[in-house]
């Protein structure tokens, strides 16, 4: 393997990261950026239709219609609601299996680990029981029930989630959804050939399921994983590829399932399972996190420090861990997992094991984790390929990468605690002035515009010189830890304002939160503060961006901002520009519905300007100095 990639175009934020990528003698998304740097024009534009043996229509001055007559409003709002449904979709999938994970474990009297997040989930949903293992079951069979509803039947718990001038708002616009996989199941046939063509109609749906999406795929998924893997702990934690450590079996996990993998991860510390690595000549085994279930598993503190080595990077991080050749196994179970991934552990004898179908590499083993059996035979697997590659897989590692000390586990609960249960102090903060408001900066990391978490970086730091403190969650979070700035001695790069404030709480100017599924938790902290106020969401100091957005599911994140009302930044435009009703009603009309709409800038200065006058002007509306 002597071969090199050029890396001319593709820089990072990170850029021991990107001088070790451009010394790889493996291929990474990095290296593939410069080939598929021209894009199509009709793509990007959301104007090309495939769905029927017409087409592909593609919409020009020349040919403002498809053979059948669809017009730009119509097909770029087709492909939107269809791609918001495949992401609300995705979030669904997860938040059930989450609920079903919760309801095995009831009714076989497992762990449950968060017993205070059960109480609190279940005076939320108005839920009552014997024992904790029965509040559990009927926590899980309440939100099963509601997500398997018709699309007629309106979910139950949308009520008792949301906050009421919300609810009250999407009832009188007609937005409530009805169960959640019926609405995606709604979204994808409306979306189809030949039926919907009214534009306002389609985007008003992608509401319905961004509200599904937002309370459900990404709200109840954390709070259900409170109860079963214990709640996050504010502490200080390594990140990057430093954790790697080669004396252990290391696992790198993908994905967004953390319940799935609850099980497996206990047994790693059990004697027979570090008998079976030290038979090997290993130490134990180590899980290596990747992507939101990593980050999942960073932010729940000493619940996990036994078997977790670390936080190493976000998506596009991941063939660059597996390329240090320390990686044993790669369990994966559900996307972020790059396809890109294959040949490299093709090449470095990296076993792959998927654990969820929906989430198959071609060249992985999918087996299910249903039993202690199960658990043990995924274990001898990986012991066999670490006996097999290790000394005949020569290590790249890098172990200055990244830092010793950003600050993690923070959630609506462990910063609620830390300001002394009460959310006076931040109030009082933003009302003073030394925190002249909060940017949550969250979703995905891509390639494009100024290249790998670069847009992610330079906006937080933009904003935090604005004295505007960050929140994060996603694959953002992961480019953003790994630069420095979750460190509390990031304080040096905030305003001169949120910089006393830092230095005096012993805080970074950004707060990782986590995976991109506590973007719910970010509704929970904006929700409680709300109401704090007594005023509505949109009303706060607080503006949405997904600088770096990459997916379908950032996408239905991005409909769930709207529906809370919420200013949302993006770097790069969604696939919509070639439609002006999807412009006018995301950019501006929006306004007058729901309060938010949508904003892009790629420059990270401008960005942070237009944010920070958004900020402005709604302190301005809350007479604030």
């Amino acid at each position: 393997m002597t071969q090199r990639f050029s890396c001319t175009t593709c820089q990072s934020a990170d850029k021991p990261l990107e001088r070790f990528v451009a010394d790889l003698p493996l291929e990474t998304s990095f290296h593939r950026v410069e080939s598929q740097e021209v894009k199509c024009g009709f793509g990007l534009q959301g104007v090309c239709c495939r769905l029927c043996a017409n087409g592909p229509c593609r919409i020009t001055p020349d040919s403002p219609k498809g053979v059948c007559g669809a017009s730009a409003d119509t097909i770029v709002a087709r492909n939107f609601l269809r791609a918001v449904a495949a992401g609300s979709g995705c979030y669904i999938h997860v938040v059930e299996g989450t609920a079903r994970n919760l309801k095995k474990t009831a009714k076989s009297k497992g762990r449950l680990v968060g017993l205070k997040a059960l109480d609190r989930l279940c005076a939320m949903l108005g839920i009552e029981g014997a024992d904790a293992h029965e509040k559990a079951e009927k926590v899980a069979d309440a939100v099963l029930t509601d997500i398997y509803k018709p699309l007629f039947e309106k979910m139950e718990l949308t009520q008792k989630m949301a906050y009421q001038p919300r609810y009250k708002l999407w009832d009188k616009l007609g937005i409530l959804p009805g169960g959640a996989k019926s609405e995606v199941f709604s979204g994808v046939v409306k979306s189809s050939t030949n039926l919907n063509s009214d534009p306002v109609d389609m985007l008003l749906h992608a509401l319905r399921l961004g509200i599904s999406t937002g309370l459900y795929g990404l709200t109840l998924t954390n709070l259900l994983n409170d109860v079963m893997l214990g709640e996050p702990e504010i502490r200080l934690a390594p990140v990057g590829l430093r954790v790697i450590n080669p004396d252990y079996i290391n696992i790198m996990v993908t994905g967004h399932q953390h319940s799935l993998i609850a099980g497996l991860q206990s047994r790693l510390t059990s004697e027979s399972a570090i008998k079976m690595a030290n038979d090997v000549g290993a130490k134990g085994f180590k899980i290596v996190g990747c992507t939101c279930v990593g980050q999942d598993l960073q932010v729940r503190g000493s619940l996990c420090t036994g078997f977790f080595d670390g936080h190493a990077g976000n998506n596009f991080t991941s063939e660059v861990i597996l390329a240090t050749g320390a990686i044993d196994a790669v369990l994966t179970e559900f996307n972020c997992t790059l396809p890109g991934i294959e040949p490299i552990c093709d090449a470095l004898l990296i076993k792959q094991i998927c654990i969820d179908p929906v989430a198959k590499k071609a060249n992985a083993q999918v087996m299910n984790i249903a039993s202690p059996e199960d658990e043990d035979a995924i274990l001898k697997e990986i012991t066999a390929a670490y006996k097999a590659r290790r000394g005949n897989v020569p290590l790249n590692l890098l172990p200055n990468h990244g830092n010793d000390n950003t600050l993690t586990g923070v959630s609506e609960t462990s910063l609620k605690a830390f300001l002394g249960d009460t959310w006076q102090p931040l109030i009082e903060l933003i009302a003073s002035g030394q925190i002249k408001g909060l940017a949550a900066v969250v979703g995905c990391s891509n390639l494009m515009g100024a290249g790998h978490d670069v847009l992610s970086v330079e906006l937080t730091k933009e904003l935090i010189a604005k004295d505007i403190l960050v929140l994060t969650a996603g694959c953002s979070s992961g480019g953003i830890e790994n630069c420095g700035l979750m460190s509390p001695e990031a304080a040096e790069l905030a305003g001169p304002k949120l910089k006393a404030v830092c230095e005096k709480l012993g805080i970074p100017p950004v707060l990782n939160f986590g995976p991109c599924l506590a973007i719910g938790r970010l509704e929970i902290v904006a929700t409680e503060i709300a109401e704090a106020l007594n005023i509505d969401i949109p009303q706060l100091p607080l503006v949405l961006s997904a600088p770096q957005w990459l997916e379908e599911q950032a996408l239905a994140d991005g409909a769930f901002g709207l529906a809370l009302g919420l200013p949302l930044h993006l770097g790069l435009p969604p696939f919509v520009t070639g439609s002006p009703v999807a412009v006018q009603v995301l950019t501006s009309d929006m306004k007058s519905l729901t309060g938010g709409h949508v904003l892009i800038n790629g420059d990270a200065a401008e960005s942070a300007t237009m944010l920070e006058e958004i900020i402005l002007q709604k302190r301005k509306d809350l007479n604030l100095p």
